[in-house]
């Protein structure tokens, strides 16, 4: 298992359309993926899960952890960072 935390930069937060990029990139992996408001103390939720990740209120400034468990565990965490590093091609 290989957990990394990253902020949320996008002005926006995991809105609507970050959260079903994210979903949509989760997917492409065998791993078990989870993500985790840090900041709210929240608890891991399915990465592939568009309600679960929208539940997380994650926004602007806000820390989340994803966590990848599986044999494309570090290919996934590395995109999946990528990705919310990007700020989902809002900013």
């Amino acid at each position: 298992m290989i957990c990394r935390m990253t902020e949320i930069v996008n002005p926006s937060g995991l809105h609507g359309r970050p959260a079903a990029q994210l979903v949509e990139a989760a997917k492409r992996y065998q791993s078990k993926l989870t993500i985790r408001n840090v900041t709210e103390r929240g608890e891991p939720v399915n990465a592939k899960s568009i309600v679960r990740i929208l539940g997380l209120s994650a926004s602007k400034g806000k820390t989340v952890e994803l966590c990848a468990d599986g044999e494309d565990e570090i290919q996934a965490i590395e995109d999946l960072i990528t990705l919310i590093d990007s700020g989902f091609d809002e900013i």
